[in-house]
């Protein structure tokens, strides 16, 4: 009976998958990190998302079991597949995500789990996403977060089969488990330690914005290079070719330093000019103005007041009621979409968009 029951489980996931896959606009993508249990969550966390199933992909035998893939003889790789809409999160966004998981620089498994079965890696189901994947791992090697090179492999996506029931959503039927093994095998304090030095969300005490700033070294490991440039050499990214200068997501924009709140969409618009531009600040009085008299011209700089980073400029050539043009860089500004809000800390500014 036991037997009839998984088969009919594995069916219902295999008709699940293959539905997504007819359901036009989704797309997916295929992580290996090590537990798919350890997998599962961050990714079901995120607006988007429609769908997270872990299983096993990579090898040589159909249908493997639990058992058989953790002893390393079927050549399977546990990983999970996440059936997502483009329109809500890019895959590049994905990959972002799927880095701040694993440890990519093991060669042998991923923290307490050893062997070929526990190595990271990302099947990629299109020409386009084994781009974004090569630049994305290229980008991270060269950021200077880890000391070792990058070693995940990107691979050519095969058949994924999904994993027996009582691993799906493992974190959710057993919680206490799920929190004991992220802890006993080291995952958890060794992304703590790789990846906390800058405060993803503001904190506020008696009404005031508390931020230390972290040191340049700490800023190279946790910025891209383009973000590090603007913000902290007072660089400007190219026009038409960075993320946020066509973004037409409903949401707000804070310090990709710091996560103070520095503009909304409702005061954004479309200036032509290749660059985020917004008519005024969501909060002023996070936004530090000073002149700025290079390159043979004075121009008033916009900064962040407690991450002190290079923003961008403000003009005069702006459209009503203000007349002013924030022309803000995207690389010193991270976006959090309206649904992400109250998750990200931000709840307070739900009423912006409602």
């Amino acid at each position: 009976m036991l037997y009839y029951t998984s088969l009919l489980f594995i069916s219902c996931l295999l008709l699940i998958a293959f539905a997504i896959e007819a359901q036009p606009g989704l797309e997916r993508a295929t992580f290996g990190g090590g537990c798919f249990w350890c997998m599962e969550k961050p990714f079901e966390e995120i607006n988007g998302v429609v769908s997270v199933i872990p299983g096993y992909t990579g090898g040589h035998r159909e249908n493997p079991t639990y058992p058989e893939v953790s002893s390393g003889e079927t050549g399977h790789l546990e990983a999970v597949e996440i059936a997502f809409d483009p329109g809500k999160i890019s895959y590049t966004e994905l990959l972002d995500l799927f880095w701040r998981q694993v440890d990519p620089t093991d060669p042998g498994g991923q923290f307490a789990d050893r062997g070929d079965q526990y190595k990271t890696a990302i099947f990629y189901h299109s020409e386009e996403q084994k781009k974004a994947a090569q630049a994305s791992k290229e980008k991270l090697d060269q950021s200077g977060t880890f000391d070792k090179p990058v070693v995940t492999e990107i691979l050519q996506g095969t058949v994924f089969f999904p994993a027996e029931e009582y691993h799906q959503d493992y974190y959710k039927k057993n919680p206490v488990r799920y929190k004991l093994y992220r802890y006993g095998s080291g995952r958890d304090r060794f992304l703590k330690k790789v990846w906390s030095e800058i405060k993803e969300k503001p904190q506020r005490k008696d009404g005031l914005f508390e931020f230390k700033k972290p040191s340049p070294g700490q800023l190279k490991r946790s910025l891209s290079g383009i973000q590090y440039h603007v913000t902290q050499e007072n660089g400007t990214e190219p026009a038409f070719d960075n993320a946020y200068w066509y973004n037409k997501e409903e949401g707000i924009y804070v310090d990709i330093v710091s996560g103070e709140p520095l503009f909304s969409s409702t005061e954004k618009y479309d200036s032509k000019t290749g660059w985020p531009s917004f008519t005024t600040p969501l909060e002023p009085d996070n936004i530090v103005e000073i002149k700025d008299r290079s390159l043979f011209m004075t121009r008033t700089e916009v900064r962040s007041r407690y991450a002190d980073s290079h923003l961008g400029h403000v003009f005069s050539d702006g459209p009503p009621p203000t007349g002013l043009r924030y022309c803000i860089n995207s690389a010193a500004l991270r976006f959090i979409p309206k649904e992400a809000l109250r998750k990200e800390g931000y709840g307070k500014y739900r009423f912006l968009f409602e």
